[in-house]
């Protein structure tokens, strides 16, 4: 009997696994994670520092990362590591925790501004239906990740990706919608 018995307990547990992994399967077929915000990122630059020490040299890199919902809200960060790939992943944090709301006017922008920062200067215009983003690339990840469509754009000065970011975000900073601007002039 102790054989028989053995043999039982050696069976009911190969069963039970059967079942977990039917009810497993089950549970990930109904269950669905919460719909998190989805997020679009785009790197616009690495920037490579190397320090000489006694050993040799020690690189360490910096990612200029802009974050995105293309549903209005967008951000840039800044992150620094000794891997290309952490940096990147803490300029994404940093951007994220930096989101900015762009107004928008269907798939355009209110009006037009001009915006400078250090060196940099951009030109931002709306531009009718069906025009597309015509911008540089470091303005055209900015304004595409914010989820305008049809805007017109101009770089003056310095093309320098991390000045040219901050300039578009004082751009969108003095951008106001039709709402806010109502309100300013006390009409309802």
């Amino acid at each position: 009997m102790d054989k028989e018995e053995i043999k039982k307990e050696k069976a009911a547990p190969a069963e039970k696994t059967e079942k977990v992994e039917k009810a497993e399967k089950q549970a990930q077929v109904t269950y669905q994670a919460p719909a998190a915000e989805e997020f679009g990122e785009v790197v616009l630059s690495i920037n490579r520092c190397s320090k000489v020490v006694k050993g040799g040299r020690n690189f360490s890199f910096g990612a200029l990362v802009v974050v995105g919902d293309r549903k209005g809200k967008v951000g840039y960060g800044y992150g620094k590591a000794n891997e290309v790939s952490d940096a990147i992943r803490k300029g994404g944090e940093a951007a994220k925790k930096n989101m900015v709301t762009v107004p928008r006017r269907g798939t355009t922008i209110p009006h037009s501004v001009i915006a400078k920062f250090s060196g940099s200067k951009v030109l931002i215009r709306p531009a009718s239906e069906g025009t597309g983003l015509i911008a540089g690339s470091t303005l055209r990840a900015v304004l595409g990740l914010a989820g305008v469509v049809d805007v017109l754009t101009k770089s003056l000065g310095s093309s320098n990706p991390s000045n040219l970011v901050k300039a578009a975000f004082k751009a969108i900073g003095q951008m106001n919608s039709k709402a806010q601007i109502q309100e300013k002039l006390g009409k309802n």
